[in-house]
């Protein structure tokens, strides 16, 4: 199955990604530069996360204008699984693929550091390998990352079932300041009404491999495994 990685000025995982996804049978991933397009001869497309285009604006805001994300809404609305990670999810955020604003953290300062997801949605095509309540590790790295929707619009996502993740205590000890940014309802990744467009601000691309968790854990992992699962391959 192939995978296209959007690339723009800015992207600093974009190569992750692909290695992540190299490391994922049945998986053939190729870098896209956000301005050749094409993008229809994939079977699925990853925004990636960085500072594309410097964040200027806002964090996305001018990723989400460019002519690689005007397919991606076209491809979105044909049912292809659209993946956001970190500035990725912003970006489909500010393009309107999915609701919502991602404000600067509540303590106003870049957060890079590992957190506890639990999966809240496994219904989605990266969490299709994943039970409901499943605990993941995986690293934060943003400055811009708390989740804000008006309250009835929250509720409405809650009722929905479209809240993917949310901030966790594995530990007693961990659970003061699980939640780095302030985001609400401790909200960490999102999907659009039909399941098939996902956005998250954890990294799972940098936590696939157990040399780089502190706890030799290697839960990104199974985000891979999952796409893969939904475009029909074998991983």
């Amino acid at each position: 199955m192939n995978v296209a990685v959007v690339r723009f000025p800015g992207s600093n995982c974009d190569l992750d990604v692909v290695k992540a996804l190299e490391g994922t049978k049945g998986v053939r991933p190729k870098l896209v530069w956000h301005e050749h397009g094409g993008l229809d001869r994939f079977d699925a497309v990853v925004l990636p996360g960085g500072f594309s285009f410097g964040d200027y604006l806002r964090a996305g805001a001018i990723a989400a204008r460019s002519r690689s994300v005007g397919e991606v809404r076209r491809l979105a609305d044909r049912g292809v699984p659209i993946f956001g990670v970190c500035n990725g999810f912003q970006t489909l955020v500010e393009a309107g693929l999915l609701p919502g604003s991602l404000l600067r953290n509540s303590g106003l300062r870049f957060v890079c550091r590992w957190v506890t997801l639990r999966v809240e949605n496994n219904r989605t095509p990266v969490t299709g390998r994943c039970s409901k309540g499943d605990l993941l590790r995986m690293p934060v790295a943003h400055g811009e990352g708390r989740f804000f929707l008006p309250s009835a619009e929250l509720d409405s996502l809650k009722k929905d079932g479209r809240v993917v993740f949310r901030y966790a205590q594995s530990t007693e000890r961990d659970g003061r300041g699980c939640n780095p940014n302030g985001s609400l309802d401790g909200i960490a990744g999102i999907c659009n009404k039909e399941g098939n467009v996902v956005g998250m601000m954890p990294h799972p691309e940098r936590a696939v491999d157990s040399l780089l968790d502190p706890e030799g854990r290697s839960d990104g992992s199974v985000i891979f495994q999952s796409l893969a699962s939904a475009l029909g391959g074998a991983s």
